[in-house]
């Protein structure tokens, strides 16, 4: 599953960008989808999740922020992005899971980043 994430830019602070998790010729559907980001200097973290049923879930830190969703031919799952802060900035990239729930144990695909970066 050739997944990517499109969509990364830059963004002022208070702003909103949107991702795109994508995986070309494939559909999504039947994966547990996260998007996870790696800070600088720091670990990559799980920062939104939506399962096989459409179940979600969110790091504290982006709750009530941002919101995962999937298209209707469930070819995507977006990120929107509001409210940006600095301290979004971060490589942000998508994994799929066979898993059914969110957050997954385990991952059996991983994508490839996109640099999003929030000016103060």
């Amino acid at each position: 599953l050739p997944l990517a994430v499109v969509g990364g830019g830059l963004a002022q602070s208070g702003g909103s960008l949107r991702l795109s998790c994508v995986a070309a010729g494939h559909t999504l559907n039947y994966y547990t989808i996260t998007y996870f980001r790696r800070l600088p200097g720091r670990e990559r973290e799980e920062v939104a999740c939506i399962s096989f049923h459409e179940a979600t879930k969110y790091v504290e830190s982006v709750e009530g922020r941002f919101t995962i969703s999937r298209d209707g031919a469930k070819e995507k799952v977006y990120l929107q992005m509001n409210s940006l802060r600095p301290e979004d900035t971060a490589e942000y990239s998508c994994s799929a899971s066979a898993e059914r729930v969110c957050w997954p144990n385990g991952y059996d695909y991983w994508g490839l980043g996109t640099q999003v970066t929030v000016s103060s």
